[in-house]
Formats: structure tokens, C-alpha cells, sequence
């Protein structure tokens, strides 16, 4: 009975055995298909796509031919993230949503806000509608002439950010003035639907339904205000921040960056970029953590550049 048992056993260990060498000639045959087409892969570390265009490194003759030389255009020497073509409305759609969310969690934590949210939903929307007369809403000077303009200047540059003709132009470049004038617009709409549309004030705390609370004011400063900050961002950061930054280290360049183009910056955060990326000026002397980008050259006014 022994001996049968030391059989049964020997026989069990030999068939562990032999499944065990079958299991392991199954892995290194799949690690070796894995690592086969991995290696005909292309490199997904720093050439990965990021979540918006970035830059297109252009050789100097390519950029006189652009301006109108007579000379033979050159090859463009390489692509590392192919520009867009035309304005990318998902990812602008999805910034604002994402910068809509934020503001109104902000406006949730506040007790007026919380005081105005019950009662008849469709009612209280009219009533916050009908409640804006007058230029003031009761909010102060900060707010007013402050917060409303750097939430236009914001919204705007998500437009600049998405938009393939603005995303490249320097202050007071050809062209420049119309990208502008869009990114304007953009912060229009964004901001009459911040104050009375679907998800707004009007909406969320009824703001406008208390006399008083409701005016214009918002709806002008919004746009106008932006569009004076963004004008005066891109002046600094042409004019100043990009030649502090030739002498600069890089945390003081990041600090230059941020510190004089703050709304520039969060627009930056809400596209999944760190808040001192520049489209033209990646950073060519430190690590950008989770953007992307290589370091090219800056691209100055290339006029054809979609």
C-alpha cells in the first residue's frame, strides 16, 4: 500500500512538472511576441500626443519662404505634434464645463447660494431673469471689476488655446487683433451663460430674484475686462517675461510665468497643461512633469500657420 501511495505521489509531482515547463514555455513564448511588437512600436514617452496641439519646429529657410522669400522653400526638418486644422470645439466645450464646475462649487459653499435653491425651479428662474435692471448687482468692487474680468480673460484663452489661427500669435502680430476679438466673443457667450443660461446663477441660488442682485454690469466687464487682460498678459509675456526667462533659471522662469500671466496659466491647468507652458516656448532647460513637450525653438509670427 506504501508503494502504491509513493508512486501515486511520484507520478502527481511528475505531471506538476512537466505543467509547470508547459506554462513556462507558454510565458516566454507571449513575453517574446510582446517585446517583438513593442520594439515596431513608436516611442509613446515624450512624442505622445498631449491633450492639445503644441508646437512645429520650422527651419529658418521654410520660414522666409513663408513670409514671401523668393528662395525655394525647405522641407519642414520635423513634426512633433501636428497642428490642428480647425477650431477643436470638443476640447474648448469640454475646458469652459470643466471651469463652469469649478466656479459653481466655489458658488455652492457660499450661504447665499445655499439660502436660494429651493422653491419652484422654472418659477424662480424667470423671476432671476426678470430681476436684472440696472447696471450694479450688489456685489462689490473686487468682484465687479476684478473676478469678472479674469474669468473673461480665462474663458477667453481656452478659445486662443483650441483655436489653431490664435494659438500661435504674439501681441501685436499680424492677425493677432482678430484672434483676440474671437477669444472675446468666446468669453461673451461663456459669461451670458454663466449669469442667466441653463447651468447659471440665475440657475443655481436664483441670483437676480432678490431686488437688487441683478445687473448688467457682469455681462460687460466679463468680455471687456478679459479682453483687456489677455491683451496686457500677452504684452508682458512677449515684452518681458520671455526676456527675463533668456537669463533666468528655470524655477524663476516658471514663477515669471506664472506670477504675470495668471489667467493664462489656469487656462493652462483646465487643458491638462502645467501652468507655465507656452505653445511657442516649451521649456528647454527643465522638465515640464506631465506636458509633453520637446523644446523647439520659439516660432516667431509665422503668418501661414493655419
Amino acid at each position: 500500500m506504501r508503494h502504491l501511495l509513493t508512486k501515486v505521489i511520484e507520478r502527481i509531482r511528475r505531471s506538476e512538472r512537466t505543467s509547470l515547463r508547459k506554462h513556462l514555455y507558454v510565458l516566454v513564448i507571449v513575453l517574446n511576441i510582446s517585446f517583438g511588437a513593442m520594439a515596431q512600436m513608436p516611442d509613446s514617452g515624450a512624442d505622445a500626443l498631449p491633450e492639445a496641439p503644441s508646437y512645429v519646429k520650422i527651419s529658418a529657410d521654410r520660414i522666409d519662404s513663408i513670409g514671401g522669400s523668393t528662395g525655394a522653400p525647405s522641407p519642414i526638418i520635423s513634426t512633433q505634434v501636428p497642428p490642428a486644422t480647425h477650431f477643436r470645439w470638443g476640447a474648448a466645450f469640454q475646458q469652459s464645463f470643466y471651469f463652469l464646475a469649478i466656479q459653481h462649487s466655489v458658488r455652492m459653499g457660499q450661504q447665499k447660494t445655499q439660502e436660494q435653491m429651493s422653491g419652484a425651479f422654472f418659477q424662480n428662474y424667470a423671476d432671476s431673469i426678470a430681476g436684472i435692471q440696472g447696471w450694479g448687482d450688489g456685489d462689490g468692487v473686487a468682484t465687479n471689476y476684478i473676478g469678472h474680468p479674469m474669468q473673461g480673460a480665462i474663458s477667453g484663452y481656452i478659445e486662443i488655446h483650441n483655436d489653431p489661427a490664435g494659438m500661435y500669435r504674439e501681441f501685436g502680430a499680424q492677425r493677432y487683433w482678430n484672434s483676440r476679438l474671437r477669444a472675446m466673443a468666446w468669453a461673451a457667450a461663456y459669461s451670458t451663460q454663466f449669469e442667466i443660461g441653463p447651468l447659471s446663477e440665475a440657475t443655481i441660488g436664483n441670483v437676480g430674484k432678490k431686488k437688487g442682485t441683478g445687473g448688467w454690469v457682469d455681462f460687460i466687464m466679463t468680455p471687456t475686462g478679459g479682453f483687456g487682460l489677455i491683451l496686457a498678459e500677452d504684452a508682458l509675456d512677449k515684452f518681458v517675461i520671455s526676456r527675463w526667462e533668456r537669463t533666468a533659471s528655470t524655477p524663476k522662469t516658471r514663477f515669471y510665468r506664472m506670477a504675470l500671466n495668471p489667467c493664462r496659466s489656469f487656462a493652462n491647468v483646465l487643458r491638462n497643461k502645467v501652468p507655465w507652458h507656452r505653445d511657442t516656448r516649451p521649456l528647454s532647460h527643465g522638465s515640464e512633469f506631465f506636458d509633453t513637450d520637446g523644446s523647439p525653438p520659439a516660432i516667431k509670427d509665422v503668418e501661414s500657420a493655419p
